[in-house]
């Protein structure tokens, strides 16, 4: 049995990438470092075959979507390939995403960052602009390649927060600065999903599926990127530490 005393564990799925002739899973540090800031145990996943997933799900407290380099294939959402230069993880895409949606139905607490928010957003039947910059109405939401990691993750422009949602009750305000470092973004919102922030361009950063029996944010910013010195990153993983602690609580037996 678990003792419920003891830290959650938190899923934190692997990309895939080619270094050298072997294939590698990896995750990146600064992930690992946002869950341990929410005072969890984080637990990277490598590709889950079918029969591995409920084992996952039962060893779970929680569920963190990472960004990374690679975009969601657009044939999830019936497009295709819109810039074949761009990277794209079709083995991670194949278990995430039939994933996400036994992660909510679970009731497990889920946050989602960049890819993880496109993906969460495909996963439930959403689609993506594959070249934001490349859209009428809509500025370009790229870092710029030539700049330092500080400079490509420094404050970009706000977001508006919508009220009486869940990102509100987090930060407690109704706007603040976001880095921006992504060229995908939503098109089409899933049914179900609630939109909890827009770029002042109107380009959605964050949802919620209210419906889900768990705490659940999709963010399309990094608040992972030097998030103790954060305040709104500092909140977000509070939130998310405190939901998964509560779903440990709720479903771990305690050791006598």
């Amino acid at each position: 049995m678990n003792d419920s005393r003891a830290k959650p564990v938190v899923l934190v799925p692997a990309c895939n990438r080619q270094l050298g002739h072997h294939p590698f899973h990896i995750a990146g540090k600064k992930y690992v470092d946002f869950v341990r800031l929410a005072g969890c145990v984080p637990l990277v996943v490598p590709n889950a075959a079918a029969d591995e997933v409920e084992t996952l799900l039962a060893l779970a407290d929680g569920v963190l979507l990472t960004g990374s380099p690679s975009n969601v294939h657009p044939r999830h959402f019936d497009e295709g390939v819109h810039d074949p230069a761009l990277p794209l993880d079709t083995e991670r895409d194949a278990w995430t995403l039939p994933f996400i949606p036994q992660v909510l139905a679970r009731g497990l607490p889920l946050f989602a960052i960049c890819r993880g928010t496109q993906e969460a957003n495909v996963a439930l039947g959403g689609s993506l602009h594959q070249a934001v910059q490349e859209v009428a109405g809509y500025a370009d939401h790229r870092a710029d390649p030539t700049g330092s990691a500080e400079v490509q993750y420094g404050p970009a422009h706000p977001v508006d927060v919508v009220a009486g949602g869940v990102l509100e009750g987090i930060v407690g305000r109704g706007r603040f600065e976001v880095n921006s470092v992504h060229g995908q973004g939503v098109k089409r919102l899933a049914d179900g999903l609630r939109v909890e922030a827009r770029a002042p361009d109107g380009l959605v950063e964050a949802f919620s599926r209210p419906a889900a029996p768990g705490f659940n944010l999709c963010v399309q910013w990094h608040p992972e990127w030097q998030a103790a010195g954060n305040e709104v990153s500092r909140r977000l993983a509070r939130a998310f530490g405190d939901a998964c602690r509560a779903y440990r609580r709720q479903h771990r037996v305690p050791l006598p």
